[in-house]
């Protein structure tokens, strides 16, 4: 299916008025940490795993360790080298690297959950989804920085309470269908959350969880490298305690690096066939046969049916793509997947 971009469209969502609003912000905050000693620690520890603790010293900045990765590879050292490049790049970015930033409107501002926004700031505009709910009083944006970025730099540098922005909107197709029996999967990677967060908050506030007494399973599969790159972890983990059909599944690519993470560290896609009910797939390709086929890296016993469920996704157009063909080939009908992509 096709995925569509970021753009202006006020007419896809007849009944909401596009407009434009001064605002103030009311509260920022960085949702990463500084986890250099984490990186130093767990270098020496697999050091002297490997019986090459005292061989390769390596000075405590973090800058430097490109030449023991150097090192490591030239002696033939290829994992550790590997993991150590994976710190390397990890502690020398700047920080903040993702930020969360909440604002208040001036004037009433109407939009559905999963909507995005023009955001302007310093006379620079960026389009960014919403991660606030309507049921919030407030409005919410996450944002995670690019380098060289146009906008997102500013925003985790410089943004803070009391300053004045605007948002121009509200634009987007990516918002809840009307309840039904059907259960809800989310999928996204990093800030890709963002619209889903809002949408899945609403769901909940709402009551859209529940239709006609019945418990709706909803499920979360959050792709990142780092556990503190996992954007609202501490919500979407709270409201996992607090709802026995919320199932968060993060799949965490590099942390068993830094930590004894034994949750999903597949790829997304990965993690949702490993949740898959396999008795429920009218059709599949040896691709998904494989996938479906393995246990998942988490004590979730709930399965997923793809013919009866509503499927959202978001995040870079490519892995959007590559999530959307997935959830096809497992039999989720076309009029059941709404996905929006960027980047």
């Amino acid at each position: 299916m096709a995925v569509p971009e970021h753009e202006s469209r006020p007419d896809t969502v007849a009944d909401l008025p596009l407009v434009t609003e001064p605002a103030t912000v009311t509260e920022v905050v960085s949702m990463d940490r500084d986890r250099r000693e984490e990186a130093r620690a767990a270098i020496a520890r697999d050091l002297e795993a490997a019986g090459l603790d005292g061989e390769y010293p390596f000075d405590a900045d973090p800058s430097t360790w490109d030449d023991l990765r150097d090192a490591l590879m030239c002696d033939g050292h290829h994992d550790l080298a590997q993991q150590v490049d994976a710190l390397f790049a990890r502690c020398t970015r700047p920080r903040p690297m993702l930020v969360r930033a909440s604002f208040a409107v001036d004037d009433e501002f109407d939009y559905l959950a999963g909507q995005y926004v023009g955001f302007k700031y310093n006379g620079t505009s960026r389009a960014y989804s919403l991660a606030s709910s309507p049921t919030q009083d407030e409005l919410e944006l996450c944002v995670r920085r690019v380098p060289d970025g146009r906008l997102s730099p500013q925003i985790c540098n410089d943004l803070e309470p009391g300053d004045d922005v605007c948002v121009r909107g509200p634009y987007g197709e990516l918002v809840l269908d009307e309840p039904s029996t059907n259960d809800m999967v989310f999928l996204a990677t990093g800030t890709g959350v963002a619209p889903l967060k809002g949408m899945i908050q609403c769901a909940f506030d709402t009551g859209q969880d529940v239709f006609e007494g019945v418990e709706r399973d909803v499920w979360l599969f959050l792709g990142c490298a780092w556990e503190d790159d996992l954007p609202y972890r501490e919500f979407f983990r709270d409201l996992d305690a607090e709802h026995e059909n919320f199932h968060f599944v993060p799949c965490l690519s590099r942390e068993p690096y830094l930590t004894d993470w034994d949750g999903e560290t597949d790829y997304v896609q990965h993690a949702l066939l490993k949740h898959v009910d396999a008795d429920t797939i009218t059709r599949t390709d040896e691709f998904v046969h494989e996938w479906v086929s393995r246990e998942p890296d988490s004590d979730i016993e709930a399965r997923i049916d793809p013919r009866a469920t509503d499927v959202y996704a978001c995040g870079v157009s490519a892995m959007v793509f590559s999530l959307t063909d997935v959830v096809e080939r497992i039999g989720v009908p076309d009029d059941c997947i709404e996905a929006e992509g960027f980047g």
